[in-house]
């Protein structure tokens, strides 16, 4: 993928650049602008028909991922589309192939070449209802080519190595490397009353993980006193 970063350094936008006949796809309704490029859109699902549909269906309600997915293709030499995640923050690059595969949390993609394959996979019951890291299913990418993911604030990389598991708070995990073991806990005490922190992720093995610097559930619980409320 041919792209560049552009804009404010802490609200970036992608902008990707398209030779004829060349795809990208990009997270439905990310786009900022278009030139020499034909748009379309179609369910985020790679069965046809109504199978196609219901598949789409489950995953947008056991994922969190959106139902559809959109696909650019350059009509000129030189096209170009403009993608932006929902909520600011920075845009990481990450380089796919047969020994770097990733899982995303919700929210967290935005755009991958053509070339990139993706899955969704289970993670288990205990996690999809303990945490919210992607649901029952999480988005699983593969194949050879790159990948651009969102956070919310800056993205960090954090290497796990065998023997030191590393955890992090559920709201911060971005993306990981499909190899690490993980489980949801909770932080301490009955839901983290006693130390005020909630549900973690311990990722254990050798591999790396993306985190954000900041979480929406965070900002929501901010302003929530300051937001105005309904009078009977």
């Amino acid at each position: 993928m041919r792209f560049t970063l552009t804009g404010d350094s802490d609200c970036p936008i992608a902008r990707i650049a398209l030779s004829e006949g060349e795809s990208v796809r990009t997270e439905s309704g990310s786009m900022v602008y278009s030139r020499g490029v034909e748009i379309s859109g179609g369910l985020n699902s790679k069965k046809k028909g109504i199978g196609g549909v219901f598949s789409a269906i489950g995953r947008s309600i056991t994922s969190g991922e959106s139902m559809f997915i959109t696909t650019a293709t350059g009509v000129a030499s030189s096209g170009e589309i403009a993608v932006a995640p929902a909520v600011p923050g920075k845009i990481v690059e990450l380089k796919i192939d047969p020994a770097h595969r990733y899982r995303l949390n919700t929210g967290a993609f935005l755009a991958c070449d053509e070339s990139v394959e993706y899955t969704m996979v289970s993670q288990g019951l205990s996690k999809a209802l303990f945490g919210n890291t992607g649901g029952l299913f999480v988005m699983e990418v593969g194949g050879a080519g790159s990948l651009l993911a969102s956070a919310f604030g800056d993205i960090l990389a954090l290497d796990v190595t065998p023997g030191e598991p590393l955890t992090v708070d559920n709201e911060h995990v971005v993306a990981w490397d499909a190899a690490l073991e993980y489980h949801i806990e909770v932080a301490s005490g009955m839901f983290g009353f006693t130390t005020g922190e909630g549900l973690v992720n311990t990722f254990a093995g050798a591999g790396r993980v993306y985190i954000q610097t900041r979480n929406l559930a965070n900002l929501a619980q901010a302003m929530h006193p300051y937001l105005p409320t309904s009078s009977n």
